[in-house]
């Protein structure tokens, strides 16, 4: 059974994931994606909110340290030269998008 203690710890945690939430900068080429598929290291299959299906890639700043499974949220920023590609920027939490879905952000997503 959890402590007093344990539960508060637990709801400031929560506040602060729901707090730094990153949201896509549209004037970056940034958008809402989930993804689909994964394709080897560091290549992932999107579906972004525009409805199309596009490859992105994992940099390297965010290959250890975060892992990226099939149905989570991210954000994708689109390459300017070849719009069918992008790099993923953010990855969201379960919390962050219960919010996210809550504030109607992810309606255009096929969730």
């Amino acid at each position: 059974m959890a402590t007093k203690k344990e539960i508060e710890k637990a709801q400031v945690k929560k506040e602060y994931e729901i707090r730094s939430t990153y949201i896509p900068r549209r004037d970056y080429l940034e958008m809402f994606g989930l993804v689909t598929k994964l394709h080897g290291t560091d290549q992932i299959k999107t579906t972004g909110e525009d409805g199309e299906e596009r490859m992105c890639r994992i940099p390297g700043k965010m290959k250890k340290k975060v892992w990226i499974r099939e149905g989570d949220v991210v954000v994708i920023r689109l390459w300017d030269f070849q719009p069918s590609k992008a790099d993923i920027v953010w990855r969201y939490t379960g919390t962050q998008v219960e919010h996210l879905r809550r504030k109607g952000y992810l309606s255009k997503l096929p969730l």
